[in-house]
């Protein structure tokens, strides 16, 4: 399966396409884009041309799932109001299959499989750290799910 993980980060998106095989092996994809920002989040037709850009690069890599980290709704560490919109923008894309990776699932996930590989020898910057640990952990937690039947 061919995913895309998001993490959201100011009016950013940064974006990890990935695929992991039957063998349990990964494998990250290179992208025209390593995130698509959002101009203005108070404008209509900026969260258009957001909600556009981002179908178009699923569409043109022919992404099956994207898998977006959840962040605090609040609190210290809640996440931002563009990045909700954002998020929001995203699940709201036709057919497109989109799920929201909790972190304490993420955390399990990471811990049951750990990540022996450093971001430079698959090619990516730090920025793309949690994007691509969110991509990981919700491929291998499929991978689990389809093992165990459900």
């Amino acid at each position: 399966m061919k995913a895309c993980s998001v993490d959201l980060k100011g009016s950013d998106a940064v974006l990890c396409m990935m695929t992991l095989t039957d063998e349990g092996l990964f494998e990250v994809h290179d992208c025209r884009q390593s995130k698509i920002t959002l101009k203005s989040p108070d404008d209509s037709e900026s969260m258009n041309a957001f909600q556009f850009a981002f179908a178009k690069l699923m569409q043109d890599y022919s992404i099956e799932h994207v898998v977006i980290r959840e962040r605090p709704k609040g609190g210290k560490f809640a996440g931002g109001a563009v990045g909700f919109k954002m998020e929001a923008a995203i699940q709201l894309i036709a057919d497109l299959n989109v799920d929201v990776m909790p972190t304490s699932l993420m955390k399990e996930q990471l811990k049951k499989t750990p990540m022996f590989v450093d971001l430079k020898d698959v090619g990516l910057k730090k920025f793309h750290e949690v994007a691509f640990q969110t991509g990981f952990a919700w491929l291998h937690h499929q991978a689990y799910l389809k093992h165990c039947g459900q």
